[in-house]
């Protein structure tokens, strides 16, 4: 097998994150941090680097589409809220 192959959880190797280095996720399923052996990962939000960032992931995805919705550089339609 691979580096870049699978594991049960559904990541894979050579995430540039020094390998063995503590990852979180957001389960968007049951909305929980869970480790690297959680739900599949088309069901979470991640890695993090921190339990705590990856509790916060609902926040940081609306701060970040709030953003990007009011960016002149990319939405030159009027919006749509």
């Amino acid at each position: 097998m691979s580096d870049a192959s699978s594991d049960s959880s559904g990541t894979t190797g050579g995430s540039g994150r020094g390998g063995d280095a503590p990852e979180f996720w957001f389960c968007l399923k049951h909305h929980r941090v869970e480790g690297r052996d959680g739900c599949p990962n088309k069901d979470r939000l991640g890695p993090y680097a921190t339990q705590a960032e990856a509790a916060r992931a609902l926040e940081s995805v609306e701060e970040n589409n709030d953003a990007w919705d009011h960016d002149p550089r990319w939405n030159d339609d009027a919006l749509e809220d």
